[in-house]
């Protein structure tokens, strides 16, 4: 396992990072148990989950997922837990996240809130970093291209939300901050009011990048690389549409199937882009997902690549094709099909 420092940082972080947002849903805390068994046994450091999963969730199993890592931590030990790397994630503005909080939004009281509760299902004292799952502002994100308008509704508040991170930060429950689904504008300020008021810096970004999904590279990747910012890479295999698995129709009770209204991977060019793809790890003597997840982590501005997996075949899988290593010919060739199907799942 290749390890690597979390930017800005005195955190190791395993370059595979376990994503548990089935746990709860699609996997019984049985299976969870089994997944993060295997995976620290593979050497992975750095497990990342949210206050809002399982995916798919509702008020009912609202919680699940931190609750299953929590019995898992409560069982290994308080030793054990410090040689791991926690994430979790505070939901900002949702439709259908209602049953969280009112409101769902980055205020004092509901980042408190959050926090507590996290610390609570997740039966540790601290939480190494602690990300804002998305904006509060309305972008263009999960799905949408670009912006037709700004939210004016919004009101810039990022000054007083490092404020609050500071304060939790001198109280030792969280340790470091990052965010998720942002974009250029928000990391840049962000990075801007904490050097101008030395407060807590965001270590990490946590977007989606994929064969599908290389949006990532216009203006995020520079700032990344260059403000020393760490991608977190989600979906490496798009909900699993790039294993290939799809490609002759939706597999029954996978995770496309059960949750039909994510719909980012299964349009028209996704399909295109993906079987030829396909066409290309064949040609080349490896699977589909060796070479959707190395083509990931081979990049330099990915500090960590999550994967997640219902069965345990899968997640052994998912972490067995950080093993494999792109040549330069499968990279022009994969760059090729990029400009024929430019990120269909945007």
């Amino acid at each position: 396992m290749n390890y690597t420092i979390l930017p800005h940082t005195d955190l190791k972080v395993s370059e595979i990072c376990l994503g548990t947002m089935t746990f709860g849903n699609q996997n019984t805390e049985a299976e969870a148990h089994s997944q993060l068994d295997y995976a620290i046994e593979r050497g992975i450091n750095f497990i990342d989950t949210a206050e809002m999963y399982p995916i798919g969730g509702n008020e009912h199993i609202f919680g699940s997922t931190e609750r299953f890592i929590g019995s898992w931590i409560n069982k290994i030990g308080k030793s054990k837990r410090e040689e791991l790397i926690v994430a979790t994630k505070i939901a900002g503005p949702n439709r259908g996240l209602g049953y969280i909080r009112q409101p769902l939004d980055f205020s004092k009281k509901s980042i408190h809130e959050a926090v507590d509760l996290s610390l609570k299902n997740l039966q540790t004292d601290y939480i190494d970093l602690y990300q804002m799952h998305w904006p509060e502002r309305v972008m263009n994100m999960f799905g949408k291209r670009g912006v037709s308008e700004i939210d004016n509704q919004w009101n810039e508040n990022i000054f007083e939300v490092l404020m609050v991170f500071d304060g939790l930060i001198k109280e030792g429950k969280i340790k470091h901050i990052g965010v998720s689904n942002e974009n250029p504008w928000g990391v840049m300020k962000f990075l801007s009011e904490s050097e101008k008021h030395n407060l807590p810096r965001i270590a990490t970004i946590q977007n989606p990048f994929s064969l599908l999904n290389r949006l990532f590279e216009v203006g995020l990747s520079e700032i990344c690389m260059r403000e020393k910012v760490g991608l977190l890479a989600y979906s490496p295999l798009g909900f699993g549409f790039i294993t290939g698995k799809h490609l002759n129709g939706i597999v029954p009770n996978s995770r496309l199937d059960l949750f039909p209204q994510f719909t980012r991977y299964t349009n028209e060019n996704c399909y295109k882009a993906t079987r030829l793809y396909q066409e290309l790890a064949n040609d080349s003597g490896m699977t589909l997902t060796e070479m959707a997840i190395a083509f990931v982590y081979q990049q330099q501005f990915v500090t960590s690549t999550i994967i997640g997996a219902t069965t345990m075949s899968q997640l052994e899988e998912n972490i067995n094709a950080f093993s494999t290593v792109l040549s330069d010919a499968v990279l022009n060739e994969i760059n090729k099909i990029q400009e024929l199907v430019p990120n269909p799942a945007p």
